[in-house]
């Protein structure tokens, strides 16, 4: 092996370790170890998390939790810190004008778009969490809570989680929203987002950088593509965030679009908070990205209305079996055994109450040919004026592990899905926030099923607690966990899906001895 070899995989495996993911590979041969025979699986070292504003309304009360799960090979060093995000991006007004987004006409901006940051930085850390193996809590209240910009080195790194709970009495959006804050990334899928007079949708941009990130928003529908001329090279500032509000990037009003968000250059954290003014809001996250089968996790057993948007990015169309795993197997709905999207449209389904009181989760199989598709599914609980809505989006699997943070001693419920093989998993509470001893179960998912678990809790439990799923044998595992509490009669609740939490990383093994170097 020459030095330039040596220097090529010293430089992958710093990479692979930072950022999780390692790059270096070559063409199979035979007898040749496969990658992940090749591949040996060390913790990340450093991790970022975004969090977008939380709500617009005076009224909100907002709660953060950080966790990071204990992770062998980590070592004893490490921090981690969130923090305000600077106010103003770059598409913000001048001095003078009015705060809103472009008309697309005469290129001013119009509408006001409330959750800008004011400018001010603050000068401490809103959580520093202080070991692994133990949640953070903090808090705040009002319109002005900011977006967070959160970083993680060392022992904190390693699935680090953080959850953003808000809790809305009544207006626009009330009820339970919750999102996890999400990793920095450059593409981003959205099935279900809508312009029409009753929803007021915005998707949050968050830029973690020392350089402005130039971004791109696309808005899909049934018919394709929707004009806008004032979505496309937006500037998000350096340390920012910037909420765009959906419906003044066009003059159509649709419900059940679709919004890719594409950054041309540098990074940006987005997310979507969809709120309705008579079925309450929530976060919608990103859809998993686009393949071919998709799995929808945690429908709600007593959803009342559940409805499917999915889209096909590319010019083929996707024809897709629809099937729902409940807790005695894989199911076709009645009347909806099948969906077709047409290539570059969105298609939107509504499915009713197909849960039927008992727990669920969709599984999107092609019916021959396989061709990518995103999707979500829009779920409602409750009846008449005590209607709720939360969102599921398609999602990783589980795989070696998925952190949940923000779960209390009652309101949380965690659904496991095993919809091509039965899989055994290891569910753990964490120590509580404020007290409590760790507390671990094994629970085993038959094959196509989905079980609805009340996850375990810390004995002696004060405050709010983390969980972590592990599988431990079977087939892939898909997860969510559902946030709910009654306010007023309204039955609110948020779901969060479980993918990997992307603790370890694969990093390639050397075949000999780097420390004898060939001439």
């Amino acid at each position: 092996m020459n030095r330039t070899t040596l220097s090529l995989i010293a430089g992958t495996t710093a990479l692979a370790a930072v950022t999780g993911f390692a790059a270096l590979s070559q063409p199979d041969a035979p007898g040749a170890r496969t990658t992940a025979e090749a591949a040996a699986q060390l913790p990340v070292e450093r991790t970022s998390l975004l969090c977008p504003a939380p709500s617009t309304s005076e009224i909100a009360e907002t709660s953060y939790t950080s966790f990071t799960p204990v992770t062998k090979g980590t070592g004893g060093d490490g921090e981690a810190e969130l923090r305000a995000a600077a106010e103003q991006s770059a598409d913000g007004p001048a001095a003078g004008e009015e705060d809103g987004a472009s008309d697309g006409k005469t290129g001013k901006r119009t509408g006001k778009q409330t959750g800008k940051q004011t400018g001010k930085q603050t000068e401490k850390p809103v959580l520093t969490p202080k070991e692994p193996g133990k949640p953070v809590t903090g808090d705040s209240s009002g319109s002005e809570a900011p977006a967070l910009v959160g970083t993680a080195d060392g022992r904190f790194a390693p699935g680090w989680t953080v959850q953003e709970t808000t809790e809305v009495a009544a207006g626009t959006g009330r009820g339970l929203q919750g999102v996890n804050c999400t990793a920095p990334d450059t593409n981003f899928w959205f099935p279900g987002v809508s312009t029409e007079a009753d929803r007021t949708d915005y998707v949050h941009l968050t830029n973690p950088d020392d350089s402005a990130a130039v971004v791109d928003i696309e808005l899909y529908g049934k018919d394709g593509t929707l004009k806008s001329a004032v979505g496309e090279g937006l500037t998000v500032q350096p340390h920012s965030t910037d909420p765009v509000l959906l419906s003044t990037l066009t003059a159509e009003k649709q419900a059940g679009l679709t919004v890719h968000v594409n950054v041309r250059s540098g990074r940006v954290g987005a997310a979507v908070q969809a709120l309705d003014d008579n079925i309450g809001g929530d976060w919608l996250a990103a859809s998993a990205d686009p393949a071919g089968s998709l799995v929808l996790p945690g429908i709600p057993k007593d959803a009342t209305s559940v409805r499917l948007v999915a889209f096909a990015p590319g010019d083929a169309d996707a024809d897709l079996k629809v099937r729902l795993a409940s807790p005695s197997g894989l199911i076709t709905p009645a009347g909806h055994e099948t969906v077709h999207v047409k290539g570059g449209m969105t298609t939107a389904v509504d499915l009713g109450d197909v849960t039927r009181g008992e727990a669920g989760s969709l599984v999107l199989t092609p019916t021959d040919r396989s061709v990518p598709v995103v999707a979500a599914v829009q779920v409602v609980r409750g009846k008449g004026d005590r209607q709720e809505s939360a969102f599921i989006p398609a999602t990783r699997p589980v795989g070696t592990r998925a952190t949940s943070a923000d779960n209390s001693a009652k309101g949380s419920t965690l659904s496991l899905t095993a919809p091509e093989g039965a899989a055994t998993v290891k569910v753990t509470a964490s120590a509580g926030s404020e007290g409590g001893t760790p507390v671990s179960k094994t629970y085993t998912i038959k094959a196509g099923t989905t079980q609805d678990i009340e996850p375990p809790v810390p004995a002696g439990l004060k405050g709010t607690y983390a969980l972590t799923v592990e599988p431990v044998s079977g087939g892939p595992v898909y997860g969510a966990r559902t946030l709910a509490a009654a306010e007023g009669g309204v039955p609110a609740f948020t779901v969060q899906t479980l993918p990997d939490d992307r603790g370890t990383v694969a990093v390639p093994e050397a075949d000999e001895d780097l420390s004898v170097l060939q001439k």
